[in-house]
C-alpha cells in the first residue's frame, strides 16, 4: 500500500473512530480494519480506540490492545490511566502508573490528578506522599488541578492538617478545591467546620456547584441543623440555582431528618423528573418518622409510575407494613422483587424478617431466616427479637446460644430482644441473668433502654421497690421511658403512692405531655384531693393540651383501616357498633363486667364508662369480624398499650367467636385463642 493510500485509510479509520458506537462489537470491527491495514502501531489511532473501548467499560480488551503496542507513549499511558480510574479500577491504575515510571516516562499534569484519585480511593497515603514529592520535583506543585487532587487525597485519608496546608498553598482556589476541603471536614466528622468553610466560599463570591451543595446539606443533616439547611435552600433560590434531582433528593433527606416532613414533601412534589433514589428517600422518610400509611400511599403512587422498587424503597415499605401490621401488603410488595435478592442481601432480609415478625407471622419470618445466605448480627438480632415479641421466648434463648457458637459477638440490640422477651413472659430471673451478663461476660455497658426494659420487667412482676432502686442506681439520669415503665408497674399493681411520685418526675421531664397531667389528676380525684385535681385540670385547659388518642389499624383485603377511640367515621360504623352491642350482651352473659378501675390511669372520670365500650382496638376487631371469613386470623396494631378491660374483653370475644385474634401494642403481641392469651395475662 502506498503512503498516500495508507494516509487515506488512516484518515478514514480516524473518522470512523470518532463516530458514535452502539456496542464494543462495532468498535472491535474498526480495530480489525486497523490490524488489516497494518496500522496497529499508530499511537494516534490506538489512543482513540482505547478511549472509546474504556467508554464501554471493557478494561480487559483495552489492556490487551495496550500491550500489543510496542512503543506506547505518554499519551497512551494517560488515556489508559484516566479510563481505568473512570471504571473504578484503582489497583490497575497504580499498576500501570508503576509500569509507566519503569519505562522512563515522567508523569505530567494529565497523569497526576488521576493517579492521585486512585490513591485517594484506595486510601494509599504512602504512595500519595511519594507522588507529592514527584509533583514538587517536576514543577507541577502550582497546577490547580494537581494541587486539588493532592488536597482530595489527604482529605480522603483523614490527614486534614496536610489537606489544609495544600489548600492554603493553592494560588487560585476554584469550587472543586473548596468542595474538596469541605468534604475533608465532613469525612472526619467536623460538620460545623465544613458548614463554616461553605460560608467563606459564598462570601468570596464563588458559586458552588451541585456537588458542593449536596455535601454541605449532608453536613446539616448530620448536625440536625434545620436553620442552616433552610438558609442554603434560600441561597440557592436567590442565585437562581436550579434543583437538579441530586440536590432535590438531598434537600428531601435534610428536611426529613431535621423533622420538617411537610417541607420534605413539598420539595419532593416540586421535582419534575424523580428517579428511584428520590422516591425511596421520601418513602423511607414517611416510614421512619411515624407516617406508615403515607409511606404506602407514596409507594402505590410510585407503582403507578411503573418504577421498580430498589432496596431502599423496599425497606421503607416493609417498615411501614410492619408498623401497621399490614401482612398482605407486605407479602405483595416483597413479591415485586426476586426472593433471592432478599436471601442474599442482609438489609433486605432483615426488613422482611422484621415485617413478618411484627405482623405476627413468625413461621414466614423463620423461613426467611433459614434461607438467608449471609446471616450477620443484624439478621440474628431480627429473628431473636421477632421470636421474643411473639411469645416464643425459649426459642429466642436457644438462638442466643447458637449465635455465640457462630462466633458473632452479640450487641446491645441482641440483649434488648432477650430482655423484651423476658418482660413479655414474666421471666424475672432470666431477665436478671441476661442483664447482668451484658457487662460481666460480654463487656457491654447497658444503655438506658436496657435499664428501661429491666424496670418494666420488675414493675410488671410487682417488684416495684426493686425497680425503683434500679432507677436510682443508674449511671445516667432516668428518662421518661424509664419512669414510664415504672408507672406501668404502679398501674398494674394499684400503687397510687409511688405512681404519684413517678408522675411528678414525668411532669418535670415532659411538661408538654397532657397524659401525665390526666393520670395525676385521676389519682388526686380518687384520693378526694379535689383542689389538687382541679389545679391540674386548669393547667391542662390553660395550655390547651390534648392527650394522644388511641389509634388501631387492621388490614382487610390489602387495605389498611384506621380507628380512633369512639370513631364513627368509617363507612361501616353502624354495623361495627351493632356488632359491639351484640357482644356487650354476650359478654355480660358470660360473666364479663366492665372494670372502670382499668381506666383510673387513662381518661377523665366522666368519659370512662362511655369509652370502655369503644376503644379503638375493639372497633378494629369488630370490623375484622364482620369483614373476614371465620377461618381468617384477625390482626390489629395499636399505637398505645391495650388497657386491662379490653384485654379481658378480647379474651372472651375470641372464645365466643372461636377466632384467633392477634393484637400488637408497643411491639408486644397478645395472641388470643379460645379465651386465653399468649402473654398469660402478664402484660
Amino acid at each position: 500500500m502506498t503512503i498516500s493510500a495508507t494516509f487515506s485509510k488512516a484518515l478514514e479509520l480516524k473518522q470512523a473512530l470518532f463516530q458514535s458506537f452502539n456496542s464494543i462489537k462495532h468498535l472491535k470491527h474498526i480495530h480489525a480494519h486497523i490490524l488489516r491495514f497494518d496500522l496497529h502501531q499508530d499511537t494516534y489511532l490506538l489512543n482513540i480506540l482505547i478511549r472509546q473501548a474504556l467508554h464501554f467499560g471493557d478494561t480487559h480488551y483495552t489492556r490487551l490492545v495496550f500491550h500489543q503496542t510496542t512503543q506506547p507513549n505518554i499519551f497512551l499511558y494517560n488515556t489508559l490511566i484516566r479510563g481505568l480510574v473512570s471504571n473504578d479500577c484503582y489497583h490497575e491504575t497504580i499498576q500501570y502508573y508503576g509500569l509507566m515510571r519503569s519505562e522512563g516516562f515522567l508523569p505530567n499534569s494529565f497523569t497526576f490528578p488521576f493517579v492521585l484519585k486512585a490513591c485517594a480511593r484506595l486510601l494509599d497515603v504512602q504512595l500519595g506522599v511519594k507522588i507529592h514529592s514527584l509533583v514538587v520535583k517536576s514543577g507541577f506543585d502550582y497546577d490547580v488541578y494537581v494541587k486539588t487532587s493532592l488536597l482530595c487525597l489527604y482529605a480522603s485519608c483523614g490527614y486534614l492538617g496536610h489537606a489544609h496546608k495544600v489548600f492554603d498553598d493553592i494560588p487560585e482556589k476554584n469550587v472543586v478545591s473548596w468542595t474538596a476541603i469541605i468534604s475533608g471536614y465532613i469525612g472526619v466528622g467536623q460538620y460545623r467546620e465544613a458548614i463554616d468553610m461553605f460560608g467563606v466560599l459564598v462570601e468570596m463570591g464563588l458559586r458552588p456547584d451541585s456537588f458542593t451543595i449536596v455535601r454541605v446539606l449532608f453536613a446539616c443533616t448530620q448536625l440536625g441543623d434545620l436553620r442552616i439547611g433552610e438558609s442554603i435552600d434560600e441561597y440557592m433560590t436567590e442565585i437562581g440555582m436550579g434543583r437538579n434531582v441530586f440536590v432535590a433528593t438531598s434537600l428531601v433527606d435534610m428536611y426529613a431528618k431535621c423533622g420538617n416532613i411537610e417541607k420534605a414533601r413539598c420539595v419532593f412534589d416540586g421535582i419534575s423528573e424523580k428517579d428511584i433514589v428520590t422516591w425511596s428517600t421520601m418513602i423511607q422518610t414517611y416510614a421512619l418518622n411515624g407516617f406508615p400509611k403515607e409511606a404506602l400511599d407514596l409507594f402505590f403512587q410510585m407503582q403507578r409510575e411503573n418504577l421498580k422498587p430498589d432496596c431502599y424503597a423496599m425497606v421503607g415499605v416493609l417498615s411501614a407494613c410492619a408498623r401497621l401490621g399490614a401482612l398482605d401488603i407486605g407479602d405483595w410488595a416483597s413479591g415485586l422483587m426476586d426472593r433471592s435478592e432478599f436471601l442474599s442481601n442482609p438489609v433486605l432480609g432483615t426488613a422482611l424478617i422484621d415485617m413478618y415478625a411484627k405482623c405476627g407471622s413468625m413461621a414466614q419470618a423463620w423461613e426467611v431466616f433459614r434461607g438467608m445466605k449471609e446471616k450477620d448480627r443484624v439478621v440474628w438480632n431480627a429473628i431473636i427479637s421477632g421470636l421474643a415479641m411473639n411469645g416464643h421466648v425459649k426459642s429466642a434463648f436457644g438462638l442466643f446460644g447458637q449465635i455465640e457458637k457462630t462466633g458473632i459477638q452479640p450487641d446491645g440490640n441482641t440483649f434488648m430482644g432477650l430482655l423484651c422477651g423476658c418482660t413479655h413472659a414474666g421471666l424475672v430471673d432470666d431477665g436478671r441473668q441476661y442483664f447482668n451478663s451484658m457487662n460481666r461476660i460480654f463487656s457491654l455497658t447497658p444503655t438506658i433502654e436496657h435499664y428501661g426494659c429491666m424496670v418494666d420487667l420488675l414493675g410488671r412482676a410487682g417488684l416495684l421497690d426493686e425497680a425503683h432502686q434500679l432507677i436510682k442506681s443508674m449511671p445516667v439520669e432516668a428518662n421518661s421511658i424509664v419512669w414510664g415503665a415504672l408507672l406501668n408497674g404502679c398501674r398494674l399493681h394499684r400503687d397510687t403512692g409511688l405512681a404519684e411520685y413517678v408522675l411528678k418526675k414525668l411532669l418535670e421531664l415532659e411538661p408538654w405531655n397532657s397524659g401525665n397531667y390526666v393520670l395525676l389528676s385521676n389519682i388526686y380525684s380518687t384520693s378526694h384531693r379535689w383542689d389538687e385535681a382541679a389545679k391540674l385540670r386548669s393547667i391542662l385547659n390553660e395550655k390547651r393540651m390534648k392527650k394522644i388518642p388511641g389509634c388501631s389499624w387492621i388490614e382487610v383485603d390489602g387495605v389498611v383501616h384506621e380507628f380512633l377511640v369512639g370513631d364513627k367515621s368509617h363507612p361501616l360504623s353502624e354495623k361495627i357498633y351493632a356488632k359491639l352491642d351484640k357482644f356487650a350482651n354476650e359478654l355480660k352473659a358470660a360473666g364479663y363486667v366492665p372494670s372502670r378501675d382499668f381506666v383510673l390511669f387513662d381518661i377523665e372520670e366522666e368519659e370512662k364508662e362511655h369509652f370502655l365500650g369503644c376503644h379503638s382496638e375493639k372497633l378494629a376487631i369488630a370490623f375484622g369480624l364482620i369483614s373476614t371469613s371465620p377461618k381468617d386470623v384477625i390482626r390489629v396494631v395499636k399505637n398505645l398499650r391495650v388497657c386491662g378491660d379490653c384485654h379481658e374483653a378480647i379474651k372472651l370475644i375470641s372464645k365466643i367467636t372461636g377466632r384467633e385474634i392477634i393484637v400488637r401494642d408497643n411491639n408486644r403481641f397478645h395472641s388470643f385463642i379460645d379465651g386465653s392469651c399468649s402473654c398469660r395475662d402478664y402484660w
